[in-house]
């Protein structure tokens, strides 16, 4: 199907689902998904809302401030060439959705401009529809928007694939690389294109990662060398570079309000904690506590930002929460008094017989959470105060699971050994 009959074909899709009728053809379900979110937020579909420019000075601001910055050569060379020819822009956006960067084609910049497309704009999801930039943001994973597959009627003769850059120390978004043009421009290469250019960068902060670790171990394994007991050196994201008297470990979620002193660390427990340059020697205390952690809140109520916070007397870490991982602790925080392996699997998949993946994913998950999850049955610890927050509206609960279990908490209907 040539371009302009595929755009005839999704503006009756798009129709047929404004109006509530049997579309045509089923829209793609991360389309499909994005409308959802687009009707239940009150976003006007032929009404091109704009908010406000960021000025000169604040876009300036922002693009200090970002990672992305140092990550421009990586995106541009693997771009950039192509984009003339291929008659597109490229824009690259940070995690809110604000456009930062944007370079391409003289005339194709000219039309961006006319669609609001420009440096210092809002591009998310809630504010101008289904999109390249907001909805990748908020889907956390590569997405191409063709058409009327955008929500807002204006749109309809734009095509944009963006893919999200992630910080693989942390896995947290830094935001979306886009590459965008007229609907004549289309091709069904591009996301795959884009995802690629992504990846290479995150590839570049990684390496820059390791090189700073690298660094690191040279100023920390001769002082831990001559160190008794158990110590480490990590970095200021937690990620080991030296270690004496343990196992090798992954990173270690570090407290959010982390300095020199005595505090507890996850995973640890009680650790003496000193700077060095460029990280942290925590030497383990010889006299190990129980955990110290108090309360834990388990926030799914913001789509694709799901995150569980451990506090304590140490103050508190969080960490960020994969679908999966979501999917599990609502389950959880939903029964206080536990569940088998055998139930989670009925919860989450439907069948019980799957417990071989509910438990790898739980052991993942206490990796992280430790003292905090206990087992047998899965549960969180009796002296651990536990808060799940939801979104206001039900219907946005984990809006990409299938779970049998999520699914009813979105219609208000409970189910065995789920609580109010």
């Amino acid at each position: 199907m040539d371009a302009r009959a595929a755009a005839r074909l999704l503006k009756g899709v798009r129709a047929a689902a404004l109006a509530g009728d049997r579309p045509p053809a089923a829209p793609r379900p991360e389309i499909a998904e994005s409308w959802r979110r687009m009707l239940a937020g009150g976003v006007h579909p032929d009404r091109d809302a704009r908010s406000r420019m960021l000025s000169a000075a604040e876009t300036e601001e922002r693009r200090h401030g970002s990672p992305l910055r140092e990550l421009l050569p990586v995106l541009r060379e693997g771009l950039l060439p192509a984009l003339d020819e291929a008659l597109h822009i490229m824009v690259v956006a940070d995690a809110d959705g604000r456009l930062l960067w944007r370079e391409g084609h003289s005339s194709i910049l000219r039309k961006a401009d006319r669609l609001g497309f420009s440096v210092g704009a809002d591009w998310d999801e809630a504010v101008v529809g289904t999109n390249g930039v907001g909805t990748a943001l908020v889907a956390r994973r590569p997405v191409q928007v063709f058409s009327a597959e955008h929500f807002v009627s204006s749109h309809h003769d734009w095509t944009c694939a963006g893919a999200p850059v992630r910080d693989p120390r942390d896995g947290r978004l830094l935001g979306v690389v886009d590459v965008s043009g007229p609907l004549a421009t289309m091709h069904p290469a591009t996301l795959a294109w884009v995802t690629s250019v992504a990846r290479l960068a995150e590839r570049e902060l990684r390496i820059r990662h390791l090189e700073s670790l690298e660094r690191l171990r040279t100023v920390a394994a001769p002082l831990l060398a001559r160190l008794p007991g158990r110590a480490l050196a990590v970095d200021p994201d937690g990620w080991p570079a030296a270690v004496t008297g343990l196992a090798p470990t992954d990173r270690i979620p570090l407290p959010k309000t982390f300095g020199p002193g005595r505090m507890w660390v996850p995973r640890l427990g009680d650790c003496v904690v000193e700077p060095l340059p460029g990280g942290w020697l925590l030497r383990v205390a010889q006299e190990r506590t129980g955990t110290a952690a108090t309360r834990i809140v388990v926030d799914l109520s913001r789509a694709g930002c799901w995150s569980a916070t451990v506090y304590g007397s140490s103050g508190s870490w969080s960490q960020e929460l994969s679908p999966r991982h979501a999917e599990l602790l609502f389950l959880l925080a939903d029964s206080p008094r536990g569940r088998s392996a055998a139930e989670l699997s009925a919860e989450l998949f439907g069948d019980p017989t799957r417990t071989v993946t509910v438990r790898a994913e739980l052991s993942r998950v206490r990796r992280h959470l430790a003292g905090v999850l206990t087992h047998r049955p899965y549960r969180f610890a009796e002296d651990v105060e536990v808060e799940l927050v939801r979104p206001e509206d039900p219907a946005a609960l984990l809006p990409h699971s299938t779970a049998p279990a999520v699914i009813r908490a979105r219609l208000g209907r409970r189910g065995p050994g789920v609580i109010p």
